[in-house]
């Protein structure tokens, strides 16, 4: 059945939560090969190497461009764009007008009059929907993601993240290259050829991330993996890199709060049945019969620190009422192995099966959710990400919990699996819920990442 909008999607279903639980899509998808070599060993890559991350398909590139584009981003956006323009990249930061996420996208400056918001589709819809509606005077330039577009993409853009990345960078340039401070933009020659580059530090160690024409994409690629080979270089595949979030702490995808309120109500009206809001599925033992239960605050994901009062935007009424209030925290947890282990082995119990863990990601929802207890069996929090990191053995999944069992340490539990033996959606084989113990991290998990990466986010 064709629906004109999300607005009448969700009337169709008799709600939006009725609508996600149904949806018949999985988790979000990388359109790159599934491994090219080993998932374990890309994830190795990384953290102990260097790996080349294709991001030239899985993103959707908003340009936003005129004379008022500076203001028009600023008056979206909970962070500060005081000190932004030509050559800046942050994060773009975006909430309802209740005070509840959006959700986020980096956003780079590339002229006077000109930006492109990079990320998942979310947050360029809700830029897409401003720019038509709210008076200012710019214009928007869409190139979307490949699994939602029939045309060529714009731009390649690839990502070199490892111990040995800068010096695969340095090669590549033909020479010494200025270390810019964490999300930094800067310039990187290859080929002959210079591009625009943003400074990372996946895995505690510089690597840049840089982008150019689209017709470029296959000479570039070839020269990155020629010139790579000394260093060990690995191409990261899907699978692996549907992990990297997990590894670095970064919660990709909280659930937008756009679907409730009379508010979001012409926004719902806009936005089509086809988009990526309109067909992403819900999934996890958590359920509520609330949708703002599944919605997360900008304290919540630690972008509370981000937060600036120095200009008027969507939203800052209700996070100046929300900033003295107590908020939760996110947090890695570590699932016990052994009763990771158990799931695995009560797969050979056809009846008895737990919900199978994936690997290296075990979500199945585009927005998985799952109940977090603590050890009196008190619901705590919420489990969302969930993926095995085989450089540490281990399973972690980030999660957003209360204050009060957020230490490092902390001992609680996670509820794995969907309840009444699980949903109609494909991606959800019958099985039956099993609880995992789990233990709170800090994040990112890598203790290597924690000092090199985590705290450059403050810049």
């Amino acid at each position: 059945m064709q629906f004109p909008s999300l607005q009448a999607k969700i009337d169709h279903f008799g709600g939006a939560l009725q609508m996600m639980r149904n949806s018949q899509t999985g988790p979000y998808q990388f359109p790159i090969p599934a491994e090219f070599s080993n998932w374990r060993e890309e994830q190795r890559a990384w953290r102990e190497g260097v790996a080349l991350m294709d991001q030239s398909f899985h993103m959707t590139d908003l340009y936003v461009e005129g004379p008022d584009v500076m203001a028009f981003v600023s008056s979206l956006a909970v962070n500060t764009f005081s000190n932004f323009g030509d050559g800046k990249a942050k994060q773009f930061i975006a909430c309802a007008e209740n005070g509840f996420l959006i959700g986020d996208m980096i956003i780079f400056g590339l002229g006077e009059h000109l930006v492109n918001i990079v990320g998942r589709p979310t947050v360029a819809n809700w830029v897409e929907y401003q720019a038509a509606t709210s008076g200012f005077d710019v214009r928007c330039d869409r190139d979307e993601r490949t699994l939602q577009n029939a045309k060529p993409r714009k731009t390649f853009r690839f990502e070199l993240q490892g111990p040995k990345a800068w010096a695969l960078l340095e090669k590549l340039n033909g020479g010494p290259i200025d270390q810019p401070r964490f999300f930094q933009m800067g310039h990187l020659s290859v080929s002959g050829r210079t591009f625009r580059s943003l400074r990372h530090g996946m895995g505690g160690a510089p690597g840049l991330e840089f982008w150019g024409p689209w017709e470029l994409y296959d000479e570039i690629k070839g020269t990155i993996l020629e010139a790579g080979e000394e260093f060990g270089l690995r191409q990261v595949g899907a699978r692996a890199y549907s992990s990297a979030a997990v590894d670095s702490g970064w919660l990709p995808c909280p659930l937008p709060a756009i679907y409730s309120g009379e508010e979001m109500r012409a926004y719902r009206e806009w936005l089509p049945a086809t988009s990526f809001d309109a067909i992403a599925a819900l999934g996890g033992s958590f359920v509520s019969d609330a949708i703002e239960d599944y919605y997360f605050t900008p304290w919540e994901v630690d972008y509370g620190r981000l937060i600036r009062f120095d200009h008027d935007f969507v939203g800052r009424k209700a996070l100046e009422e929300k900033a003295s209030q107590k908020h939760r925290k996110k947090v890695s947890l570590v699932l016990d192995s052994e009763d990771a282990a158990k799931v695995y082995a009560s797969q050979m119990s056809p009846g008895q099966n737990a919900k199978a863990m994936e690997v290296p990601t075990a979500h199945y929802a585009a927005y998985p959710y799952d109940v977090v207890l603590d050890k009196h069996d008190n619901e705590v929090g919420v489990s969302t990400y969930t993926s095995f990191i085989a450089p540490d053995g281990a399973w972690v999944a980030l999660a957003v919990v209360d204050e009060d069992v957020a230490a490092e340490g902390s001992e609680l539990s996670v509820i794995w699996g969907e309840p009444a033996g699980g949903s109609n959606r494909p991606t959800v084989e019958r099985h039956v819920q099993t609880t995992l113990r789990a233990t709170v991290s800090g994040w990112p998990f890598s203790k290597v990442a924690q000092e090199g990466y985590r705290p450059g986010l403050a810049a």
